[in-house]
């Protein structure tokens, strides 16, 4: 598995285009609102993308999909509960920011809707959606078990997790999801996060002060 982190737009939100070293198709995980950043990427290695996963709803992770899918037609998927979120960017921009920043925030035509435990035969690979509600309702990780690799979102940061204070954020339901959904997990699963650098689940088992009562 090849794996290329795209740190794009104000929040530094971590895009992952994901494909197999034989492929030239990839599988993108979240896309900021700066697709342009993502497609440049995609084309220096010669790739297309057919499907975009998005781990929730928050602009910085949903704004540039309408242009992926535009220029790929590529499926975008998300978790029904957070369909509150998609369908309302300027107003997540309000909250969020308490001001416009500049980006593309075009919406899909459509969404595809993603479930606890559908897996996903995508780009080579088998893709568990494992929903890990708290951050928003309908925030998921994305685990390729052969791999080892859990794309966390904003579920879990290196040294941190994700805020809880937003419309629909529940402190509860993120310590239960991270309980019974990711530290479940083996200690060498690699964390590619939302924000930040790649961490391991074992790594923050010990050292993540967010985690200790867990």
């Amino acid at each position: 598995m090849k794996v290329l982190a795209v740190p794009a737009w104000l929040a530094q939100t971590n895009a992952y285009l994901v494909f197999a070293e034989s492929s030239q198709v990839a599988v993108l995980v979240d896309a900021p609102p700066e697709p342009e950043l993502i497609g440049e990427i995609a084309t220096a290695h010669g790739l297309t993308i057919g499907a975009l996963l998005l781990t929730h709803g928050h602009i910085d992770h949903t704004g540039g999909a309408g242009a992926i899918e535009a220029e790929y037609g590529s499926q975008v998927l998300v978790h029904p509960d957070d369909d509150f979120l998609t369908l309302h960017p300027a107003e997540q921009l309000r909250r969020m920011f308490g001001m416009e920043p500049p980006g593309s925030y075009e919406l899909p035509e459509s969404f595809g809707h993603l479930e606890d435990g559908l897996v996903l035969e995508l780009g080579g690979f088998s893709i568990e959606t494992r929903h890990t509600p708290g951050h928003t309702p309908g925030h998921c990780c994305f685990y390729i078990e052969e791999e080892g690799a859990l794309f966390s979102g904003d579920q879990l940061f290196a040294g941190s997790v994700g805020r809880t204070d937003l419309p629909g954020g529940s402190t509860p339901d993120l310590l239960r999801s991270m309980a019974e959904k990711v530290l479940v997990l083996d200690d060498d699963v690699r964390v590619l996060p939302g924000h930040g650098p790649e961490t391991t689940i074992g790594y923050e088992r010990r050292a993540n002060p967010f985690l200790q009562d867990l």
